[in-house]
């Protein structure tokens, strides 16, 4: 049975603990809020370009029946919140693992290299696929910019937090694409994508979501340096 506010509801859940524990004395998230937030709203502009897009030549769209119906350019408001929440979540998320863990060790050049040269080759292999490819060779040169020209070093708590967040990031995106409900929230047009589905996520989505994150993580970062 559909619910038209099922979409909506995944953000607020989403948003909803990581908010009320920015408040939080050992955490104080909300002191960096001054970089948080226009480093989201940068970003969250360029992700709903790119969505409004993708929408209106049917590389993914909306099912009507869990979408409380109010839109904004088009796309569903659940959409345009989706920009805010999960990110919110994410950084937040990130900002207390910096906190939490001091000594973390990782390879990051290591994985900064394969990372983006699997991308990068796997984007170019599949350049008509149009989900495929700018997903990929984006977040190929993103991760080459960050972790091997700029050789940025919170790139180790990103990439830690983001390995913890995918199980959230499973649990979301699982519901959204039609785990455990009758039709997926979102659909996809395959002919633009790989075709290889994690349950009923689509492979890109696990890219689109580390490109999305990574871009508010470093905008952050940014801004916080500039403001000390």
């Amino acid at each position: 049975m559909s619910n038209k506010f099922t979409y909506l509801l995944i953000d607020l859940a989403t948003i909803l603990v990581p908010f009320i524990f920015s408040f939080h004395p050992k955490l104080n998230f909300y002191k960096t809020w001054k970089a948080y937030w226009p480093a989201n709203i940068c970003i969250a502009i360029l992700f709903i370009g790119w969505d409004i897009l993708y929408t209106k030549i049917g590389v993914w769209g909306f099912n009507e029946n869990y979408i409380c119906g109010i839109k904004l350019f088009n796309l569903p408001i659940e959409e345009v919140l989706f920009f805010i929440c999960v990110p919110y979540s994410s950084v937040f998320t990130y900002h207390c693992f910096k906190i939490l863990i001091k000594d973390l060790q990782l390879p990051t050049t290591l994985i900064s290299i394969l990372l983006s040269l699997a991308l990068l080759i796997v984007g170019l292999i599949h350049f008509d696929k149009l989900y495929t490819s700018v997903t990929f060779i984006a977040m190929s040169l993103l991760m080459a910019f960050i972790g091997l020209v700029r050789k940025e070093v919170w790139l180790k708590h990103f990439l830690f937090t983001y390995l913890i967040i995918l199980i959230p990031f499973f649990i979301v995106n699982g519901i959204l694409t039609g785990s455990w409900i009758d039709e997926p929230i979102v659909w996809y047009d395959n002919n633009e994508n790989l075709g290889i589905r994690m349950l009923t996520i689509p492979f890109e989505d696990t890219f689109y979501g580390m490109l999305l994150l990574l871009l508010n993580t470093w905008l952050y970062e940014l801004f916080l340096q500039k403001r000390t």
